[in-house]
């Protein structure tokens, strides 16, 4: 085989393969201490759309001024966006200061995780049909 024909046939194959790759991103989102129900909501639902695309979302909440000094106000925004997107992603890096902001990274959870059932889910799953299927073998047993 000519080796020159091969190394071709190698570049084409990493080139297309490349083409169908895709990277993540991180995207962010960037609110205020005092920011209104309904706007944290927008924020919270472009937050699910970047998480639906496989990308990452990164929460930042800037304090200026005084805001500085009251930053236990923002943990109840950052629980507003982990409860709005726990069921399709999960937090990787948890809220943490940096300077005058506040920020939190959500990672979209993986198909695998999506896939499996958690053991409290398929304990109570199991739960009431095996306890039908006992009365059930009971049932022929004693006929």
């Amino acid at each position: 085989m000519d080796f020159g024909k091969y190394k071709y046939d190698q570049a084409k194959k990493q080139h297309g393969a490349r083409l169908h790759q895709r990277s993540m991103q991180l995207k962010e989102v960037k609110v205020r201490p005092y920011t209104d129900k309904h706007d944290l909501e927008i924020k919270i639902r472009n937050v699910r759309r970047f998480l639906e695309d496989k990308n990452k979302a990164k929460v930042t909440i800037t304090f200026r001024g005084r805001e500085r000094a009251h930053t236990d106000s923002a943990r109840p925004i950052m629980d507003a966006f982990i409860e709005g997107v726990k069921d399709i992603g999960m937090v990787e890096y948890p809220p943490m200061m940096e300077g005058s902001n506040m920020i939190m990274i959500i990672a979209p959870k993986s198909e695998s995780i999506k896939g499996k059932k958690s053991p409290e889910q398929s304990i109570a799953a199991e739960g009431p049909a095996s306890e039908g299927r006992e009365h059930e073998q009971n049932q022929t047993k004693d006929t």
